[in-house]
């Protein structure tokens, strides 16, 4: 499988700045640096569809590179856009692919960060990150998702956007390895109590979304941090309110606030050294372009970007 047509950047130019006026499209691909960032898409909601939810996340990438055109520039690193994956008929061959290319761009890149797409793509990213340990089975993977279901559905059945982490779960057995994630804004009325049952068996560690602060969440990860070594970071947009995300496959009713999830970030990048494990690799799932309004769920995905690069790499 070869990677789609590369998106199209342009936007705004403001030529009385000069350097200082750069914005995400003018810098894209352009400068090659010692520390560098990707951005690789997977055009996927084969995932949403098995999952019974609305479907349309397929279009999410360009949207949300759309919304980070015309962001400022303010991070000392480059910035490269690898084109996007497309998934049309078989899930698990597209992950496949959509896993060989992060472990190919993770050998040139500081992060590569993942545009979708339903949260199918989580498959796909915890793949590429493992491969690319290759057989040091002693580095330890932690995964922190942001998100108001957990996503551990059986994927006995068909596998969707619903099973990507008990997928991971199920995998870690098999190598006899500890399965370290996190869960941040759970919705209690969006998930069956066989899933908290699951998520109590795997030791799951989860925040309510009603219970979502940031001593809260600090004090859930912190134990989660000291044990293991490499971190992936996901972010679904039906974490937040659908007054805040509404272009999402399953909008919530409550959900976190951006503020909580934007200190986290900072938060996270931070303790890199205090905790000694490294962030390489981070994804935005569940971009549905055809239920935003006014592109505020893009505007939303697209800032959130923002953070996780500026809190890395910022000048």
């Amino acid at each position: 499988m070869t990677l789609a047509k590369t998106h199209f950047w342009q936007g705004r130019v403001d030529t009385e700045e000069q350097q200082n006026g750069l914005r995400w499209h003018q810098v894209m691909d352009h400068k090659k640096r010692n520390t560098s960032i990707a951005l690789l898409g997977f055009e996927c909601d084969l995932g949403v569809a098995a999952n019974k939810g609305r479907i349309g996340a397929a279009k999410g990438p360009d949207v949300i590179r759309n919304a980070l055109s015309n962001l400022a520039w303010h991070a000392n690193c480059g910035l490269f856009d690898l084109g996007n994956i497309a998934a049309t008929t078989n899930l698990t061959d597209s992950q496949n692919h959509y896993a060989q290319y992060i472990t190919q761009n993770l050998n040139k890149h500081s992060l590569v960060i993942g545009l979708g797409g339903g949260h199918e793509i989580a498959w796909g990213s915890y793949q590429g990150l493992d491969k690319y340990l290759g057989d040091d089975t002693n580095r330890k993977i932690g995964i922190v998702n942001f998100d108001a279901h957990f996503d551990l559905r059986n994927p006995a059945q068909v596998t969707s956007s619903g099973t990507p982490f008990r997928q991971i779960a199920e995998y870690c057995q098999t190598q006899n390895q500890p399965f370290h994630y996190a869960c941040l804004g759970i919705a209690e009325p969006a998930n069956t109590s066989a899933l908290f049952s699951y998520a109590e068996q795997t030791h799951t560690r989860y925040l309510l979304d009603r219970d979502c602060n940031i001593d809260a969440a600090k004090q859930l990860l912190e134990p989660m941090l000291l044990e293991v070594d490499e971190l992936y970071l996901t972010l679904c947009l039906d974490a937040f309110p659908a007054s805040v995300a509404p272009g999402v496959s399953a909008p919530s009713a409550y959900g976190i606030s951006v503020d909580f999830v934007i200190h986290m970030l900072q938060w996270i990048a931070e303790s890199q050294t205090t905790f000694g494990y490294k962030w390489r690799i981070a994804d935005i799932a569940e971009m549905n372009p055809n239920y935003d309004i006014d592109n505020a769920t893009a505007r939303l995905a697209a800032r959130l970007i923002y953070e996780i690069v500026n809190c890395k790499f910022k000048a």
